[in-house]
């Protein structure tokens, strides 16, 4: 086999496995976007029952870390929405100046595992009834803001 044909065949075995890279991650990108509603879904589905309503209750839940970049600004604005607000943090709560009206929760008894949070920060809307409205990853304010109308149904 001369070097032309090696350098052929490497080439063609490498755009095969960036093919496959690709997809991979474009199948991520529609699970984060919510397109995936199925038994591996992204957190709980609109209209399941909340997990942990008896001791959270209603209002916006948003998982969070002190580590992530965008948590402290998505914290920030979901002060200016309103209603109850739960930050519920996967470990201790930053050193920030806190939100009125914003209940700091860490994270105990797999509250994460149970709302299926696969990154921060993620949004849930839980209403008075103790049902889901909505739930998806809220990566800017922009997107939560996005959010808020479901806050109002």
């Amino acid at each position: 086999m001369s070097f032309q044909d090696s350098a052929l065949l490497l080439s063609w075995a490498a755009i095969l496995l960036l093919a496959l890279v690709v997809a991979g991650l474009v199948r991520r990108v529609h699970a984060l976007g919510g397109g995936a509603r199925g038994p591996g879904a992204l957190g709980p589905a609109a209209g399941a029952r909340a997990p942990a309503f008896d001791r959270l209750g209603p209002g916006l839940l948003l998982f969070l870390d002190r580590d992530c970049g965008a948590c402290a600004d998505v914290l920030a604005a979901a002060g200016d929405l309103g209603g109850p607000l739960h930050a519920v943090f996967a470990g201790p709560a930053p050193d920030a100046p806190r939100v009125p009206g914003t209940v700091l929760t860490f994270e105990r008894d797999g509250l994460f595992a149970d709302y299926r949070v696969p990154a921060t920060p993620f949004a849930v809307l839980v209403g008075e009834d103790g049902r889901v409205r909505a739930s998806e990853p809220v990566g800017s304010p922009d997107a939560l803001r996005e959010l808020a109308p479901e806050a109002a149904r």
